[in-house]
């Protein structure tokens, strides 16, 4: 078995200039269920997905509220993204306390930035394990960041981490021009799409996803599994004239079948 000798530690390099413990963090970050965020001039959105480990457990919360203003959306592992946002929430009380302001979602990216870059830089540490969509407003706009395990950092339009996040990120790079001008509600439906491309062909419900979202006069909050169900519903529902021409369709292709007698029965069906 192959043992590579340069990812006993963080703080090794190899040859050629990697750090292996943290390229084996962001990996982390791409087993995770996938997570998706968006932002307009006044609003971000963002939305995850709820998978159990089994069909006997329940799903793990996968967003979380930071401030009224700040939300958080993670893939990778949950428990280390239950540390960093109980760190976010604790940075943003203190600024709030000390200067009677919401804290700017900018700084407290930069300090979650700076957390994670320590535990690269130290051999008794391991660095974080997952990846942070960091969504906020403040008084230069909306924002969406994403925080990698790396201590780097960007700020996105839209944005999607986790497993199968690629088909997510195809379809919000189709859309993204238009999302700077987007209405709350469109942006929400946006969201839901992106997270059915993730799904890979399985049946998109409420129960299957979370969506939060935070704007100009309405504070972060989560959307209730009804409402996530009637965005669903605007773009997965047939309509009853489609289904009633459908079974027309059927019964018209079913007759010359039925005509034809017993000896067409044992003829195999053509491939399409």
């Amino acid at each position: 078995m192959f043992r590579n000798q340069y990812d006993t530690d963080v703080t090794t390099w190899s040859p050629t200039g990697r750090l292996f413990q943290v390229e084996y963090a962001m990996e982390a970050v791409k087993q995770g269920s996938a997570a998706i965020g968006l932002r307009s001039r006044s609003h971000v959105v963002l939305a995850s997905v709820n998978k159990a480990q089994s069909e006997l457990s329940s799903h793990q919360r996968k967003i979380f509220k930071v401030d009224d203003h700040i939300g958080v959306a993670i893939a990778g592992l949950t428990a280390d993204g239950r540390v960093l946002s109980r760190y976010m929430r604790s940075e943003s009380i203190n600024h709030s306390f000390t200067y009677e302001s919401p804290l700017p979602v900018g700084r407290l990216v930069v300090r979650l930035a700076d957390k994670a870059q320590v535990c690269t830089q130290r051999s008794w540490k391991r660095p974080y394990g997952v990846g942070l969509l960091v969504g906020g407003l403040d008084e230069s706009g909306a924002h969406l960041y994403y925080n990698c395990p790396s201590g780097n950092y960007f700020e996105y339009q839209a944005f999607a981490i986790g497993s199968r996040s690629q088909a997510a990120k195809t379809y919000l790079e189709r859309r993204f021009e238009s999302f700077n001008e987007s209405s709350r509600e469109d942006l929400i439906k946006d969201a839901i799409l992106a997270i059915r491309e993730t799904l890979q062909g399985e049946t998109l419900k409420s129960s299957l996803c979370t969506v939060s979202v935070l704007g100009v006069d309405e504070p972060f909050h989560f959307l209730d599994q009804e409402s996530i169900q009637k965005v669903i519903d605007t773009f997965e529902k047939v309509p009853e004239e489609e289904e009633d021409g459908g079974e027309a369709e059927a019964e018209a292709a079913a007759a010359p079948t039925e005509q034809g007698g017993a000896g067409d029965q044992d003829v195999a069906p053509m491939e399409m």
